[in-house]
C-alpha cells in the first residue's frame, strides 16, 4: 500500500458511504411519496440507470481527461445531485428525486472504477491484492454510511433531507482527497490501432465469465439489499434496526477486502468465487428461516461476504481479458453490464417485496445464483479443454 492506494481507499469508502445511505433512506423516502407503493424503489433504480447510462459518456471522459479529472467531475455531480435530492424530499416532489438520482448515476459509474485504477496503482504482481485492499475502504461506507442517515434523519423537519445534505459534504472531502492522487499516465495508443474490436474481446470465454457472473451476483446483492429496509418496515421493525442490518451487510461486503485478494493468490479465483456462490446460498436459507432482527442480520452479513468473493473474484478475471490500451472501452462494457443488470434488480425489489413479499423475493433469487454457478462451471470446462503448453 503507497500512499495512492491509501488515498483511493479512503475514496472508496466514501462512495459506498453515498451508496450505503442512498440505499438505507431512497426506498423509504420513495415509500413515502410514491404514487403507488411498488414504484417505492424507482429512486434506487434511477441511480443505476443513470450509471448505466452514463458508462459510455464516462469512458470518454477517462480518456480524454485521465483518471484524477474524471472522477473530480463525478464528484462534483455527486454534491449537486444530492443537493437537488434533498430539495426533491423538502418539496415532496418524487419525480423530481427520481430524476436526480438518476444524475447521481454519472457520480456512481465514475466511481466504480476505482478497483481498476487501484490496480495500475500497484506493481503488476500484486494487483490482485491492490483491487481487494482498495475494496476494503468500503467498510468506512459500511460505519459511517448506516449511521449517517440515523444521525441526519431528524435534522430537518422532513424526513432524511438532513441525509442529502450530508452527502454533499461527504462529496466534498472525496474531491478534496483525489485532487493529491497522482495516478499513472495513460499507456501509449499503437500507432494506427485501438487494439482490438470490442466484439473481439466481448466474446472471449473469461470476458463473457467476468461479465456475466459480476453482473449475476451483483444484481442479486441488490435485489436482497434493496428490498431489505422496506421488508424491515413492513414487518415493523425500526429504522435503527435498519441502519444495524445495513451495517452488518456492508461490513461483510469489505471487511474480507483485507484477505480475498491473498486468497485469490492462494487458491485461485474460480475456487474463491465458488465459495461466494455457498455464502448467497446460505443468506437465503437464513432469509426464510425468519423475520426477526437476527435472520437480517446473519443473511445480509452472508450475502455481504459471498458479494466480495464473486465480485473481487469477476474484476480479477476480466484484468485478463483486455490489454492496458483497451481498458477504456472494456471497463466501460463491464460496466455497462452490471449497471444494467442493478437497473433490473432495483425495480423489481421494490415490485417483489411490497406485492409478493419477502420470502417469494428470495426464492426469486436463486435463479440468477444458478446461472452464476453455471458460468463458473463452464470456464473450468472451457479451461480444461484448452491445450497445455509444452
Amino acid at each position: 500500500m503507497n500512499r495512492n492506494l491509501w488515498l483511493l481507499t479512503f475514496c472508496q469508502g466514501l462512495f459506498l458511504t453515498n451508496n450505503v445511505t442512498f440505499i438505507a433512506i431512497n426506498g423509504l423516502v420513495g415509500f413515502s411519496l410514491a404514487p403507488r407503493a411498488w414504484m417505492a424503489t424507482l429512486p434506487v433504480m434511477g441511480y443505476v440507470v443513470g450509471g448505466a447510462l452514463s458508462t459510455a459518456l464516462v469512458a470518454r471522459t477517462q480518456r480524454r481527461f485521465g483518471r484524477r479529472i474524471s472522477f473530480q467531475i463525478g464528484l462534483a455531480v455527486a454534491l449537486v445531485s444530492a443537493l437537488v435530492c434533498a430539495w426533491a424530499a423538502v418539496s415532496a416532489d418524487f419525480w423530481l428525486l427520481c430524476a436526480a438520482t438518476v444524475v447521481a448515476g454519472f457520480y456512481s459509474a465514475n466511481a466504480t472504477l476505482y478497483r481498476f485504477a487501484a490496480a495500475e496503482l500497484a506493481a503488476p504482481d500484486w494487483r490482485e491484492k491492490a483491487v481487494s485492499l482498495v475494496m476494503a475502504g468500503g467498510l468506512i461506507g459500511a460505519v459511517i454510511g448506516p449511521n449517517l442517515a440515523a444521525v441526519t434523519r431528524a435534522w430537518f423537519a422532513v424526513p432524511f433531507a438532513g441525509a442529502y445534505v450530508a452527502l454533499a459534504g461527504v462529496a466534498l472531502a472525496a474531491m478534496l482527497m483525489m485532487h493529491f492522487i497522482d495516478f499513472p499516465p495513460a499507456p501509449a495508443k499503437h500507432a494506427g490501432s485501438q487494439g482490438r474490436p470490442l466484439g473481439a474481446i466481448m466474446r472471449q470465454p473469461i470476458f463473457i465469465v467476468a461479465a456475466a457472473t459480476g453482473a449475476l451476483s451483483y444484481g442479486v446483492m441488490n435485489l436482497l439489499m434493496a428490498a431489505t429496509p422496506i421488508a424491515m418496515q413492513i414487518c415493523s421493525l425500526p429504522f435503527d434496526q435498519v441502519a444495524l442490518v445495513l451495517e452488518w451487510h456492508v461490513i461483510g461486503m469489505f471487511a474480507p477486502g483485507f484477505f480475498t485478494g491473498h486468497l485469490i493468490r492462494r487458491f485461485g479465483t474460480l475456487p474463491i468465487m465458488a465459495v461466494g456462490l455457498l455464502l448467497y446460498l446460505g443468506c437465503i436459507a437464513m432469509a426464510l428461516s425468519g423475520i426477526e432482527l437476527h435472520h437480517f442480520v446473519a443473511a445480509l452479513f452472508m450475502l455481504g461476504i459471498g458479494w466480495n468473493f464473486l465480485f473481487t473474484g469477476s474484476t480479477t478475471l476480466s484484468l485478463a481479458a483486455y490489454d492496458a490500451h483497451e481498458k477504456d472501452r472494456v471497463q466501460g462494457a463491464l460496466n455497462f453490464c452490471v449497471f444494467a443488470t442493478l437497473a433490473v434488480t432495483s425495480l423489481a425489489s421494490g415490485v417483489l417485496v411490497t406485492t409478493q413479499g419477502w420470502q417469494l423475493l428470495n426464492i426469486g433469487s436463486l435463479a440468477p445464483v444458478v446461472l452464476t454457478g453455471a458460468a463458473l462451471l463452464w470456464l473450468v470446462r472451457v479451461r480444461r479443454a484448452m491445450p497445455k503448453p509444452a
